[in-house]
């Protein structure tokens, strides 16, 4: 594929160009996608292939593009907050997809888990910061959102467990 697809997709179609908080809108946008699906029963199983060929794609352009952008994490690509936003949202998807949960209580975990991974990648608690400062590139880039989406997945559902 060529570098202006790969660059479309690393930065969401634009998102990422936003001039103010371009990772927020990212895993705004990611989180709205995230709930139309669930709206329409998209099966689960397309959305993971979708992020894996993802994640995949995006390390290898990440790496590519390096020279594109001011520097290796740069503002502007988002990719990484589409991936760990995903994280809790499509783990919550897949236990909740046969069930007999209701749109608006997923809408609910939608939007705990966007305010959750947000704060995860905007303060960086350990390692999410190590990661960040120390692997400077593609895998680097994708691996500290990854974390944070994780924080954000094991904080929710102990709060689900704990609260029901």
């Amino acid at each position: 594929m060529n570098k202006k697809i790969g660059k479309l997709i690393i930065t969401m179609f634009g998102i990422g160009l936003i001039k103010y908080f371009p990772g927020t809108f990212a895993s705004f946008v990611t989180a709205s996608i995230y709930y139309f699906f669930y709206t329409i029963k998209l099966n689960y199983l397309l959305l993971i292939l979708i992020n894996l060929f993802l994640f995949i794609y995006s390390i290898w352009m990440i790496n590519n593009l390096k020279d594109e952008f001011a520097e290796i994490d740069s503002k502007e690509i988002v990719i990484d907050e589409f991936l760990g936003q995903s994280i809790p949202i499509l783990f919550f998807y897949i236990i909740f997809y046969e069930g007999s949960v209701s749109n608006t209580f997923f809408f609910i975990i939608v939007f705990l888990s966007f305010i959750g991974f947000r704060f995860f990648d905007i303060f960086k608690p350990y390692p999410i910061n190590y990661v960040d400062k120390n692997i400077k590139n593609g895998f680097g880039v994708i691996l500290d959102d990854l974390i944070a989406g994780f924080f954000t997945l094991i904080i929710l559902y102990i709060c689900i467990v704990l609260y029901g």
